[in-house]
């Protein structure tokens, strides 16, 4: 059994690869280029705010829950989750009042019924088919280890898409359930967590919906940065070294196999086996020499990726009431709004946008009788913004925060503040295109047709993160760990990671 492994990158996949592989007694290094763990899951303190600089959802519990205990940890020694109530607030564009969802469908039915009277038998059968799904595609494909459309295949699967609705819009699929545009954009919104478009994802993601109404949404007290720092804390635990301000420059390869890696400090790792948690198009590209590459730079241009953000974080000497934890705006402009991400290069006009405000569950994470809030306006990608443009776009989304979400003098109580866009996403985290998130999950992209997360070119190289299979958030990279896992000891099942398959090392 090859012994040595280097991770480069410290995310959420490469932490939780970390973990596994040296629960199974192996010796790993993680080189990571900036000076903390957690990737875009960074964190950053000022003026006694702290900032969760991305993810900021919890969603998915049992996915957290299942990788704790995989490795033999107790998710309640780690992490104190709080149930949100409400899940989140909507402002709409089309109306001057907010709604606030709860996912508790009893509460909720209410709100779905004022707009469209009757349409909560339709949302229960739609709900019913996206929990089947879910349920589905978690113990067949969303763990596997895919190579050919021949992994694709099996009886379970075949149900899938036989019996529901899976290749179709997504738009398409919830316009056969409910009718007000209101309703659809409820239904629609999560398919932001997967960087795409209602337009052009398959109906298959409103399992998104079965996570939101009947999981809920959760908050690890302490900010999603906990999360991280567990992850990291079990890697110590058990002897993951880290290497930080170490970026990496060059994977070393001799006749096909990975050798190691050089960073750019001019220092060689040596290495049996290298996990890239790095940007996947960055790892190509600019890691490896052009023969070792799978895919070429016309392959990636031709790609999707998900949105870039226009991100605003903010300090403020007062408390809004009018806020909940987690508050949207939906424009009126709804499909333009989309269009205005995927099809055009330019700050979106009528944009959507999302204001998390985590002192409302979790008052340490600002100073007292203050605020701290972060603005996420999501946009297309490519963008050279300079700073006129930012300063006057900043102007404009706090404006429109002011009158839609009822936060008079806003700008006078700002008493911290700091933007990040989509060229700071790749000059922290080598992001293509300065993507937020990575490679969007719509159909020519999902499962079977992501790049795979073991290298065709080099012997031992694998790939771990959202940018690759399952896909994109923090618990689809935990996954995606596990399908690493997998490919390294050959393990070729779709179902979740089990303690047998691992038969984990203990000293």
């Amino acid at each position: 059994m090859s012994k040595n492994v280097i991770i480069i990158g410290s995310g959420a996949g490469g932490l939780s690869t970390a973990i596994l592989l040296a629960k199974k007694g192996f010796d790993v290094t993680v080189l990571e280029k900036n000076s903390s763990f957690g990737g875009r899951g960074s964190v950053f303190s000022a003026q006694g705010f702290q900032f969760d600089m991305g993810p900021s959802w919890y969603l998915m519990p049992d996915i957290f829950e299942h990788f704790y205990e995989l490795v033999g940890e107790d998710i309640k020694d780690h992490l104190t989750l709080e149930r949100l109530d409400p899940s989140y607030k909507i402002w709409f564009g089309e109306q001057k009042e907010p709604v606030s969802m709860t996912s508790d469908l009893k509460r909720d039915s209410a709100i779905f019924e004022s707009y469209e009277p009757g349409v909560m038998k339709k949302i229960e059968l739609y709900l019913k088919e996206a929990a089947a799904k879910y349920n589905v595609s978690k113990n067949t494909f969303i763990y596997k280890p895919f190579d050919t459309v021949f992994d694709f295949i099996d009886r379970t699967t075949i149900f899938l898409w036989t019996k529901f609705s899976v290749i179709s819009s997504f738009h398409k699929h919830i316009a056969h359930y409910v009718k007000h545009p209101i309703l659809r954009k409820i239904l629609q919104y999560p398919l932001v967590f997967l960087g795409t478009s209602p337009y052009k994802a398959p109906a298959v993601y409103s399992l998104m919906n079965h996570i939101d109404f009947e999981m809920g949404v959760h908050y690890p007290m302490g900010g999603m940065t906990t999360v991280f720092e567990s992850l990291f804390n079990i890697a110590k635990k058990n002897g993951v070294k880290f290497l930080f301000d170490t970026p990496v420059e060059k994977i070393l390869i001799k006749d096909n196999r990975v050798e190691g890696v050089r960073a750019a400090n001019g220092q060689n790792y040596q290495a049996d086996i290298v996990v890239s948690n790095a940007d996947y198009h960055h790892t190509e590209m600019n890691l490896l020499d052009r023969p070792h590459r799978q895919f070429s730079e016309r392959y990636w241009q031709s790609r999707t990726v998900a949105p870039s953000g226009f991100i605003i974080y903010l300090g403020l000497k007062k408390q809004y009431d009018s806020l909940v934890h987690h508050n949207l705006y939906f424009t009126d402009k709804w499909k333009e709004s989309f269009e205005a991400i995927f099809d055009k290069t330019e700050l979106p006009e009528n944009p959507s946008y999302y204001v998390c405000a985590p002192s409302k569950t979790d008052p340490g994470v600002a100073p007292e009788g203050h605020e701290n809030l972060f603005v996420l306006v999501p946009t297309s990608t490519d963008l050279n913004l300079d700073q006129q443009t930012i300063t006057t776009y900043r102007n404009k989304i706090l404006s429109h925060m002011r009158e839609t979400m009822d936060l008079p003098d806003l700008e006078q109580n700002i008493v911290y503040e700091r933007i990040f866009t989509g060229q700071d996403f790749s000059s922290m985290y080598n992001a293509f295109k300065g993507t937020a998130l990575g490679l969007a999950q719509n159909l020519t992209q999902t499962a079977l047709f992501r790049p795979k997360t073991k290298s065709k070119k080099v012997s031992n190289l694998y790939y771990v993160g959202a940018n690759t299979n399952p896909g994109i958030g923090v618990p689809m990279c935990l996954i995606s760990a596990q399908i690493v896992y997998k490919r390294i000891h050959g393990i070729k099942h779709g179902r979740p990671l089990s303690a047998k398959d691992t038969n984990f090392y203990t000293a």
